[in-house]
């Protein structure tokens, strides 16, 4: 059996960002802890490209448009979306979700979703370093795994 191996090498990578500015205290630390992990993992600081959007209903279509660019070997989305007191919160999680999901499933691009969902701050405060690392391995692991098939 032919095992594919995982890659977490960064080198020669182009990676696109797309940040939503809602909740800007945790998009700014999942931004942090991301920038940081990609350019550990050997990504060039000239290779990482942001674009940010209102909010993360947002994010779909500029990642789309990244994706159809194909200027980019892999994507990350990042943002938080936070419960309040109405159904608006599903609705966003949800189609947020739907649409970054659709995103890579119809561009062959690989994107990571570290669009956090969560009941209060606190829950994203303690997330936020730790899904923006994630993020940015995932995007590497992925971009080099579909290079391999």
């Amino acid at each position: 059996m032919k095992q594919l191996q995982t890659n977490l090498d960064g080198s020669g990578l182009r990676i696109g960002i797309v940040l939503s500015r809602f909740n800007s205290d945790i998009g700014d630390g999942l931004l942090s802890a991301c920038s940081a992990e990609l350019l550990k993992l050997g990504v060039a600081a000239q290779d990482i490209t942001l674009a940010s959007v209102p909010g993360a209903l947002e994010a779909p279509l500029v990642l789309h448009a990244m994706a159809d660019s194909r200027q980019f070997d892999a994507l990350i989305a990042l943002g938080a979306i936070i419960r309040g007191e109405t159904y608006h919160f599903e609705v966003v999680a949800n189609e947020s979700a739907r649409g970054i999901s659709e995103v890579q499933l119809n561009t062959g691009i690989p994107v990571a979703n570290a669009v956090l969902t969560t009941e209060n701050d606190d829950q994203a405060l303690v997330r936020m370093a730790i899904k923006g690392a994630e993020a940015a391995s995932v995007a590497i692991e992925m971009a080099n795994l579909l290079k391999q098939l």
